[in-house]
Formats: structure tokens, sequence, C-alpha cells
């Protein structure tokens, strides 16, 4: 995965408190980046994910997590990590990810995070409403609108 296939970067740096005995980022710590990501690439679509789910009753849960450390990301570090909408199913969406230096071309980690959009009160599958895949592929012009 390289740095071509992303619009979307949200910066980090690395804090002190990521960091594990062997002075690298603990493993847990890649999902927050990548939820963060996330969260900030809807932002800069325009769509408040929140502010949606609490109207409509529906939001989106995760259902895969897929994380692959293609080398050790360090303490103090400044970093990249992009965001895409690789596939859109009826009822969820496929984010593709990766960590960069800042700057940088060579993925660090890459990720997959599927996520399914949900009524909250049956907690089954509904399908994505036209205007999140409108939304959706103004910025990613390899999916249908």
């Amino acid at each position: 995965m390289s740095r071509e296939n992303f619009w979307f970067f949200h910066p980090f740096r690395v804090r002190y408190s990521e960091i594990d005995g062997q002075g690298v980022v603990f493993n847990a710590h890649y999902l927050t980046y990548f939820d963060t990501a996330i969260t900030e690439y809807f932002r800069a679509l325009g769509f408040d994910q929140y502010a949606d789910a609490q109207a409509s009753g529906i939001d989106f849960h995760v259902v895969k997590s897929v994380i692959e450390y293609k080398a050790p990301v360090r303490f103090d570090w400044e970093l990249d990590v992009g965001a895409r909408v690789a596939r859109i199913g009826n009822s969820s969406l496929v984010f593709e990810l990766a960590i960069f230096l800042k700057g940088g071309t060579d993925a660090l980690v890459t990720g997959e995070i599927v996520w399914v959009y949900t009524n909250q009160q049956t907690h089954r599958p509904v399908t994505i409403p036209a205007s999140i895949r409108e939304l959706i592929a103004t910025r990613e012009r390899h999916l249908p609108a």
C-alpha cells in the first residue's frame, strides 16, 4: 500500500505513553490511530457521524480489524495516517489504512477495518443510504456513487 492510494491523512506524534518496553508503539495503540484517522476522514468529508447516529438511531459497528506490522514505530516520530474507503457493500464499509513517517512513502503499518451500518435498537444491518455513498464517492473516485 503506497501513499498515493490515499487522499486523506491525519498527523500524529508518538507519545511516550504509547510505547512499550521495547521502545516501539504498543500494538493496541495502532487501532486508536486508525479509529481517530477514520473519524477525521469523515470530518474532512463534512459528515458528522455522531450527530447522524443520534438523529437516525443507526450507526456503524466495527466487525473486523486487521493490522500488519511492517516496521517498528518509535517514540516521538511524526506520522501520517492515511485512511480511505476501499469498498462499499450493501451495509458495510471497508477502510484501508496505512501509517507512514511524516512525508514518507513506505507504509510502516497497514490495516483494514470493516464497519457495518446497524440499527441501534435491533443491532441488525441496514442499507447504507445513498447520501453517505455519494459523499464518500466525491473523494473516493474508484467507488460508484
